[in-house]
């Protein structure tokens, strides 16, 4: 799998208008800070936040539909459309935005304020998803919110391990609609409703790789212009429970806090995960506040990341000083890749346990 940026468009999401002037004030001075105010042009619109009902056809979304699985040690078999096929398709999917076509002419993987990213599994989400087995991460009873969520397996996981209800937002619609929902599906189905005996053969011999001590088995199928797709067993998921614990949104995430915040009470979320979204520095500012206004009190948030992004800026270290500045989270270290390009995965929670 292949990954690249597209940093050259300009248009931005956020505005310094969206963060509470009073947590500003509060914060220090300092140059991380500094760097995030003079990066934040004026921007298009901030793109509307909207809620996306479950399909009344589930089963269109997942017709004729290809797989690929990943098991990562002890943690459920995870379903998701394979990449690969869901690009050779776009062009019969429906997509309003355009993301998909627009993706394909630029040969980019990211244009900002366009399309950020949501169609691609990146690297950071791996990472976190060993953490969770290596831990031993439970989510029983909890409200968990997937925030840029992509693929959505993050959230899914948190359903398969008890979750009381998961929220799933992107940027992008076309992402919820036509990649998101579909995951969600897949996995609410049995496993030998997923797979036809031949699928379960060709992932029986998956790739077996050692990582940091955990055996991560990514069994990709083998798709090939002349092959036809494996068929996914027609399934009633109108009904099926789990999908009764989810919600869907798209929007920026300004608009996506002012959304939720018309609720009332408005939700407030055990384990917030987000991965790879703070390559952006002009991001942080409402990135921050959604953060600050939609953890419970006790709540933890799980952040998967890059040490740095090549061509934006972003990164861990401007990031982390960021949240000291505002004096809002603490911020630990839970796991710091060694090669490479650094990876890490870290956990952000109140510093003092407040109602908010």
């Amino acid at each position: 799998m292949s990954f690249s940026f597209n940093f050259d468009v300009p248009a931005l999401t956020t505005k310094p208008d969206d963060v509470d002037e009073n947590e500003l004030q509060n914060g220090k001075k300092g140059n991380a800070a500094k760097s995030v105010k003079e990066d934040t042009k004026p921007a298009e619109p901030a793109k509307e936040a909207k809620e996306h009902v479950q399909p009344s056809d589930p089963h269109f979304l997942l017709r004729d539909a290809v797989t690929e699985t990943v098991t990562i040690g002890a943690l459920p078999p995870l379903h998701f459309l394979n990449e690969t096929v869901f690009e050779k398709t776009a062009s019969e999917r429906d997509d309003g935005e355009e993301i998909l076509s627009r993706t394909a002419e630029q040969r980019s993987d990211l244009i900002s304020g366009v399309y950020e990213g949501g169609l691609k599994v990146w690297e950071c989400t791996y990472d976190l998803l060993e953490l969770i087995e290596k831990d031993g991460e439970t989510f029983g009873g909890k409200a968990v919110l997937d925030l840029g969520c992509g693929a959505g397996l993050l959230g899914i996981l948190a359903l398969q391990r008890g979750a009381r209800e998961v929220h799933f937002q992107d940027y992008n619609s076309t992402v919820i609609e036509q990649l998101t929902v579909p995951n969600v599906m897949l996995n609410c189905q049995e496993d030998d409703e997923v797979d036809s005996e031949d699928d379960k053969e060709r992932k029986g011999k998956g790739k077996i790789q050692e990582e940091g001590g955990c055996k991560k088995m990514k069994a990709k199928q083998e798709v090939k212009d002349d092959d036809p797709p494996p068929k996914i067993r027609a399934v009633d998921l109108s009904q099926n429970p789990v999908l009764a614990k989810c919600r869907f949104f798209s929007g920026d995430w300004s608009t996506f806090l002012a959304l939720l915040q018309k609720e009332n009470p408005h939700p407030k979320y055990d384990i917030i995960f987000t991965s790879e979204t703070i390559y952006n520095t002009a991001y942080y500012p409402v990135l921050h506040e959604t953060l600050h206004r939609l953890l419970a009190p006790d709540g933890l948030i799980y952040l998967a990341t890059k040490s740095h992004y090549f061509g934006v800026g972003g990164g861990l270290h401007l990031f982390e000083t960021f949240v000291e500045q505002r004096g809002v989270f603490s911020l630990d270290h839970r796991w710091d890749g060694e090669e490479g390009l650094q990876r890490h995965v870290v956990v952000l929670r109140f510093k003092t346990v407040k109602a908010t």
